[in-house]
């Protein structure tokens, strides 16, 4: 049961990520570039490693934003259904609601 408005109203922060991770690939390979020029081999490779890292997350955004609605739900796509309180394959109970007598 929804609560508010949030279900509706909630937007995918993926197409933001994906914009703040290639700035980031931008400025650290622009980095790399200045430290190789500037003559300081290990900030160079600092600034590598952290594009590399950078990349990876890019290429997960991408990945996560290609395979649909269900990593990036949009107004026509309802919400999941509700948690009731406990999950039924391992009886772990979650939430509020009543155990149920398991002893025979």
């Amino acid at each position: 049961m929804r609560t508010g408005n949030e279900p509706l109203q909630a937007r995918s922060p993926l197409k933001i990520r994906c914009g703040l991770a290639l700035w980031g690939l931008l400025w650290a390979i622009a980095g790399a570039v200045a430290f190789i020029n500037a003559g300081r081999p290990e900030w160079a490779a600092a600034c590598a490693a952290l594009a590399m890292v950078a990349l990876t997350d890019l290429a997960m955004v991408i990945r996560h934003i290609r395979q649909g609605p269900h990593y990036q739900p949009g107004k026509d796509i309802p919400p999941y259904a509700p948690d009731r309180g406990h999950n039924e394959t391992f009886g772990i109970r979650s939430g509020p609601g009543r155990r149920r007598n398991t002893r025979p």
